[in-house]
């Protein structure tokens, strides 16, 4: 049933061809559909983002939404680092959470982001120290994100976003 009449096999994977050469881009199921029905690809994006050092790993929620929103977890290191250099304070319980850390962080991936198409722009955030583990299910064994695992243990934040 995973091969059609064509002789082609339908693995769920998201592909192009280019030069004669097959490049996986992505997972089908994987794809977020917007409420406005634009289908954006997040691994594409949460890629992006997670290069920038401050980020160590990146969630893109947008699934039946108006707009895109990010969980992220920060590095610790360059976090205190940044944190000293902005005059942030540390001590602040809600800092993750104050208005000038949320700019901060959204101009950064909107730096990040100026080569994407306008729908990828991420209008919401939640920061987060804890990272996700294998011991919390959130993440496989080769450290891949098992988004709706993640998705379902950050629901309460998701929906505030």
């Amino acid at each position: 049933a995973m091969i059609d009449s064509d002789g082609w096999l339908h693995t769920g994977d998201k592909a192009r061809i280019e030069n004669e050469h097959i490049y996986i881009t992505g997972r089908l199921k994987d794809i977020l559909v917007l409420s406005n029905g634009e289908k954006v690809p997040p691994a594409d994006i949460e890629l992006a983002i997670s290069l920038d050092p401050l980020f160590e790993q990146v969630l893109i929620i947008g699934e039946s939404k108006p707009f895109l929103s990010v969980i992220i977890t920060l590095e610790h290191d360059a976090w205190i680092k940044e944190v000293n250099t902005q005059g942030f304070d540390l001590n602040d319980p809600e800092l993750l959470n104050s208005k000038s850390v949320q700019r901060f962080t959204l101009d950064r991936i909107a730096d990040t982001l100026k080569g994407f198409p306008g729908y990828t722009t991420v209008r919401a955030i939640t920061l987060q120290n804890k990272l996700w583990t294998i011991e919390d299910e959130t993440t496989t064994p080769t450290m891949k994100l098992r988004r709706a695992i993640t998705i379902e243990c950050n629901q309460q934040t998701i929906d505030e976003m």
